[in-house]
Formats: structure tokens, C-alpha cells, sequence
């Protein structure tokens, strides 16, 4: 159990004392995916849906919650964040709509569980817009592309996807 650092020693939960750790500029990169009807896409391409503009809401969505992570997920330090973007790539083949999230910030703990929440959030915000017009909608995919930063140094996706 020595290698997981939300463990003490014997084996309890806790949050990591990063207190002694430099600052460094971090950097985190994720994606996911939302599957839909092909009719549904194009609603959303058209801002036809009735909530309104769902790209725009799930940005701002992905956005707060990259902010507000450390309520969402326990044990996670809450940090200052110097930057967070939201885009997306809507595809007829497979019809879907990819979300990607890059979070950065100076400080002495990652990024990466801000950038997975920020995708999360936006994909189940785009769920939650469309919903009305198709519930079988299937959310995943849902991984983490490139990290930078900090004592492990930087993580890229083997499947070449983070260079995309």
C-alpha cells in the first residue's frame, strides 16, 4: 500500500500533505465523449434545442467545475487554477460530440483530476440539455490525454490521441 498516497500507514484515507512540495507549472489535458442520434447532433449544431446554446452552457459548466473539483472529488486539494478550456469536436462518424478540457496552474500538487471533472461536467451537462429530445445518449471515454509537471514528470497517452 506504500504507493498509494491517499493511504497512510495503515491503510485510512487521507488527503496528501503536499505543505512542503515546491510550486511548479502544471499543465493537464482530458477527453471524453457524448454518443447520440444523428438528429440529435444536428439539433445541437443548429441551436435548436430548447434549453438553448448547448456548447455554451457545457463550456461554462466544464469551467466551474475544474474550479470547484475539490468539492466534487474527496481528498483533492483545492487549487488556484491560471487557465481552463473547453472545446469540442462534433463528428457524424461516429455521431457524437468529443469534449476536450486543457487546466493549467502554478502550484504544488496536478492538474489532472480538474481537467477529468471539467470533461465530466460538460459531457453530463450536454446529457442533461438534450435529454428531452433522446435519453439513450452514451457518455464515455472519459481519460486523461497529457500531463506536465511536478516530480513524475510529464504523462502522454501512448495512443498518440494527446498529439492530436
Amino acid at each position: 500500500m506504500s504507493g498509494l498516497t491517499h493511504l497512510d500507514g495503515r491503510g485510512q484515507a487521507r488527503m496528501v500533505d503536499v505543505t512542503g512540495k515546491a510550486a511548479t507549472y502544471r499543465t493537464a489535458e482530458a477527453a471524453g465523449e457524448i454518443r447520440m442520434a444523428p438528429a440529435t447532433l444536428a439539433a445541437v449544431r443548429s441551436g435548436a434545442m430548447e434549453k438553448g446554446d448547448v456548447l455554451a452552457v457545457a463550456r461554462i459548466a466544464g469551467i466551474q467545475a475544474a474550479k470547484r473539483c475539490w468539492d466534487w472529488i474527496p481528498l483533492c486539494h483545492p487549487l488556484s487554477l491560471t487557465g481552463v478550456g473547453i472545446g469540442f469536436v462534433l463528428s457524424d462518424d461516429p455521431c457524437r460530440i468529443e469534449v476536450r478540457a486543457s487546466v493549467r496552474c502554478t502550484g504544488p500538487t496536478g492538474v489532472e483530476m480538474e481537467a477529468l471533472t471539467a470533461v465530466s461536467a460538460a459531457l453530463l451537462t450536454i446529457y442533461d440539455m438534450c435529454k428531452a429530445v433522446q435519453r439513450d445518449m452514451t457518455i464515455g471515454e472519459i481519460r486523461l490525454l497529457r500531463k506536465t509537471g511536478g516530480a513524475s514528470g510529464t504523462f502522454v497517452r501512448d495512443d498518440g490521441e494527446a498529439e492530436t
